[in-house]
């Protein structure tokens, strides 16, 4: 019935260059056009704007954001900043000079951030505008020669050729084709999902940045630890610290009351994971705004935040707080309260300082007192001497408290910042016992007579603790947004193929009609093949073919069937083939080198 060639019977550059022209993306440039500065400036232009250097600049972008996760930053946690400086007080300099505890607002971060914005508007606007002009145009019209296309088939038949190509019209617009009837041929093209999704990457892309930018213009976030039964208003004098940006500062925290009332934590306590985390749960009640009568109760969980006005209350951490009472010499009590201790390893060992401000007067002298020590959660029986106190479970299984004592100067009267987390001993003299250091391990419940009649020291017990981040960002939503549709843009762009057919129906001079097929596909894919096999199948009803014998060579005016001195054709005239439609026809050539696919 009919005859077929592949692609495979074509010169590999000439197929090449023919399915190439069902892109809208330009061709890039090699080097500089024109003359002098505005020249240069142009290949300056279309280098920044070609997919090499966004692949470039995207690759970049990612190098520098590796020095944000593995260094501590100061937008995060200015605790653990410090801490790291601490320990690394060579390369700390010269870290500090590269901004490297500030990657993500650092100079040259921001550098490559823009310059991939500004890449990928230059794609996109233009792209978009061709793309535009395509769809308002005309599939392409069929070339001269329909055998020189990668995928043929022909037969003759009965119907006259009108009757032919109607058909082929609406059997094309019921496969949902963009068919055009003219000349004697119908031309139909599908697959534009393909370039719309490329469209919707590259749209997202930029969507993406966009939001992130916004992210850190219009971002702020606030820290606050909170002890089981306190809260707090969200001001900038009860947050523990803040960090705006250039369009968010302290006045413009959303007003919110939240207090923790319970928190509850619970480990595995048995199997190889032993001591590993199952729950995390802050059980708060809190209300926006100033009306207290909108109390409502929530719960915080790791990767669960609270959203509160437009901020969001992010769970970040969590430890335990011993209660101490401390009196004096006369037996008043100086000091009461829970003092959070900080984690330093996975069984929750806490190392914590406490001070004693109002201690009074000893010796007629106006005295202050520090205790730092440890809170084990559960503690072993003996301590190693080796590596000190430490804990064997994080859970509070069998909890003690270790303290060594401290009586002088805490330095608190000097209107210097100090960190609640240390104890400064410089004019701090460390009480003995019996020659020997003074020191305890308190059980719940246990007091401590302090040598030198400075008083007794009770262990009342101990509450958790939990941190929060506060964190208010505008930007997230539409980064989320452009993150999903980048997505889905990348598979329209890979699995969508775009394609053209043609279907040509010529009346014969002996009688009957010559019916021919003929398709072109983007990239190589047995789908087109198949779709002109099905196009072929359904046109029989129409246009039945009959067993008369095909005519052996097709006139200068009649498009003949394939044949051997077709599949023969050489490089040269296999191009003009399928280029036969002239560019002011054919929608889909490039219109500049701006883009990128």
């Amino acid at each position: 019935m009919s005859k077929t060639t592949t692609d495979t019977e074509l010169p590999p550059q000439a197929v090449e260059d023919a399915a190439e022209r069902l892109t809208t993306a330009p061709v890039e440039s090699d080097g500089p056009t024109g003359i002098g500065v505005f020249g240069w400036l142009r290949w300056t232009w279309r280098q920044l704007t070609s997919m090499r250097v966004a692949l470039i600049l995207l690759f970049l972008l990612s190098l520098a954001a590796i020095p944000g996760s593995l260094i501590p930053q100061n937008g995060q946690n200015e605790f653990k900043v410090e801490t790291w400086k601490a320990q690394h007080t060579t390369v700390a300099p010269i870290y500090q000079k590269l901004q490297l505890f500030d990657v993500y607002s650092s100079v040259w971060f921001s550098a490559i951030y823009i310059l991939l914005f500004v890449s990928l508007a230059g794609c996109i606007v233009p792209r978009t505008w061709q793309f535009v002009g395509v769809l308002r145009a005309q599939p392409p019209a069929a070339p001269r020669n329909l055998t020189r296309m990668p995928v043929y088939a022909a037969w003759r038949t009965g119907a006259d050729a009108e009757t032919v190509n109607t058909a082929a019209h609406r059997l094309l617009r019921r496969r949902r084709f963009r068919a055009d009837l003219a000349g004697g041929a119908v031309a139909a093209e599908k697959g534009y999902l393909r370039e719309v999704g490329n469209l919707v990457f590259h749209l997202s892309l930029f969507a993406l940045l966009g939001g992130f930018a916004w992210a850190s213009l219009a971002s702020g976030t606030g820290g606050k630890l909170m002890v089981a039964g306190e809260g707090y208003s969200n001001t900038i004098t009860q947050l523990d610290d803040f960090t705006g940006s250039r369009f968010y500062g302290s006045q413009d925290l959303d007003p919110f009351y939240l207090k923790l009332n319970d928190f509850t934590s619970r480990f595995q306590t048995k199997g190889d994971q032993i001591g590993a985390a199952r729950q995390f749960t802050a059980n708060v009640e809190y209300y926006a705004g100033s009306d207290a009568a909108k109390l409502k109760q929530g719960s915080i969980e790791v990767n669960h935040p609270l959203e509160i006005g437009g901020s969001k209350v992010y769970l970040i951490g969590h430890g335990y707080a011993p209660v101490v009472t401390v009196r004096n010499a006369k037996g008043d009590v100086v000091y009461t309260g829970a003092t959070p201790f900080l984690p330093q390893d996975a069984n929750l060992t806490s190392t914590g300082v406490i001070k004693v401000s109002d201690y009074g007067e000893k010796d007629g002298r106006r005295t202050q007192m520090g205790f730092s020590g440890f809170f084990l959660p559960t503690a072993p029986v003996a301590f190693d001497a080796n590596t000190g106190p430490r804990s064997l479970f994080p859970g509070d299984a069998d909890p003690a408290l270790v303290l060594n004592a401290f009586a002088g100067d805490l330095g608190t009267d000097s209107g210097l910042p100090q960190n609640v987390y240390q104890l400064n001993t410089k004019n701090l003299t460390q009480l003995q016992q019996d020659g020997k250091i003074a020191k305890v391990r308190l059980k719940p419940g246990q007091a401590w007579e302090l040598p030198d009649g400075y008083g007794s020291v009770t262990f009342e017990g101990y509450k958790q603790w939990a941190s929060f981040n506060i964190s208010h960002r505008p930007g997230n939503a539409i980064a989320l947004a452009g993150g999903v549709l980048a997505i889905l843009g990348l598979i329209g762009s890979l699995f969508v193929q775009r394609r053209r057919i043609w279907v040509r129906a010529v009346a014969l001079p002996g009688g009957g009609t010559l019916v021919e097929l003929a398709g072109l596909g983007r990239s190589e894919s047995a789908k087109i093949a198949e779709e002109l096999a099905e196009l072929a199948v359904d046109l029989q009803d129409d246009a039945p073919a009959t067993d008369e014998p095909e005519p052996d060579t097709p006139g200068p005016d009649t498009p003949g069937p394939d044949t051997s001195a077709a599949r023969e054709t050489d490089e040269a005239d296999a191009a003009e083939a399928a280029d036969e439609a002239p560019a002011s026809a054919d929608p889909a050539v490039p219109a500049d080198q701006n883009s990128k696919e």
